[in-house]
């Protein structure tokens, strides 16, 4: 059977499954919850493409470029803020063998404009910043709460992801963010089904 058709209860448990196959994420999740950032979440590519791995047979770790790992917070929009996070980040990181790229999401209207061309208007979540991934399929985050339970934001479910379907998402990023994210996704994983922009 595949993946995406089992019931959505057990895709939770199947998507925890294949994520604890890739080491370097789960010590990532721990060391994470102990920064107690707000709103955080491990997100996106590494999310994604560790379930493409374990689903093609191939290293649970392989070509992930970076960790994404957001967090919220409104009270300080300033760059110092966000940057001592990033460094506090790097010490708890460093000897992991990864990129971690840690953003806060209520400054990202701050600077997306002049990154991608298009305004963005603010962020009230974390959620609210997974919502508007280039891809639907990338709209997922996983995060441990206090009692190791596993927290998964997938506003779009989890078929996708388990049946190598990448769906463009046109609610923000432009069209050239989609299409240069799939080029590359589609040399590292051939069997990807990748459906055009609108």
């Amino acid at each position: 059977m595949l993946l995406g058709r089992l019931p959505v209860d057990e895709q939770v448990e199947t998507l925890r499954a294949t994520l604890a196959r890739n080491e370097i994420l789960v010590e990532l999740l721990g060391r994470a919850a102990k920064l107690d950032l707000p709103g955080w979440y491990l997100t996106a590519g590494c999310v994604i493409q560790t379930v493409w791995n374990v689903v093609t047979g191939r290293p649970p770790a392989e070509g992930i470029k970076d960790y994404d790992l957001f967090y919220f917070d409104d009270t300080d929009l300033g760059w110092d803020a966000e940057n001592e996070v990033i460094q506090t980040g790097e010490r708890a990181f460093a000897d992991l063998p990864a990129l971690v790229e840690i953003r806060n999401e209520a400054r990202v209207h701050l600077w997306y404009e002049d990154h991608f061309g298009v305004p963005c208007t603010p962020y009230t979540s974390t959620e609210a910043a997974i919502d508007s991934f280039a891809a639907t399929t990338c709209c997922l985050g996983i995060r441990l709460e206090n009692d190791d339970k596993w927290r998964v934001y997938a506003p779009h479910g989890l078929a996708d992801v388990f049946n190598l379907v990448v769906r463009p998402n046109p609610v923000l990023a432009p069209r050239g963010v989609y299409e240069s994210k799939t080029r590359r996704w589609r040399e590292q994983w051939p069997g990807l089904t990748i459906l055009p922009w609108p």
